[in-house]
């Protein structure tokens, strides 16, 4: 089954991300963004792609898709605390906040 060894891939370059460069880990669009720019890297210039050819490979289904980066990354951070951002923190206390007021 190809599947497996596949979104294990993802986990392992997702991971790999949100512990080399912290702020990804607020933000699901930079770290998309860095994981298709690697995407493009590795068959052709990243420079010389048009936006034509980006959405062409987008369509093709070259580019890992947007939706398992954001629910592996998700994952990722249940497991790992630390590996959490400050948007969830916020979000945490804020939540808190409003329990107690209701």
């Amino acid at each position: 089954m190809k599947l497996l060894p596949e979104m294990a891939k993802i986990k392992y370059r997702v991971k790999a991300y949100l512990t080399k460069h912290p702020h990804l880990r607020n933000s699901d669009n930079r770290l998309i963004a860095t994981i298709w720019k690697q995407d493009i890297l590795h068959s052709r210039n990243l420079f010389l792609t048009s936006a034509n050819e980006f959405l062409s490979l987008y369509a093709d289904g070259k580019l890992t898709n947007a939706e398992t980066i954001r629910r592996v990354r998700q994952k990722i951070q249940e497991e790992n605390p630390d590996l959490r951002g400050t948007v969830n923190e916020a979000r945490q206390e804020q939540g808190e906040e409003v329990r107690k007021q209701i």
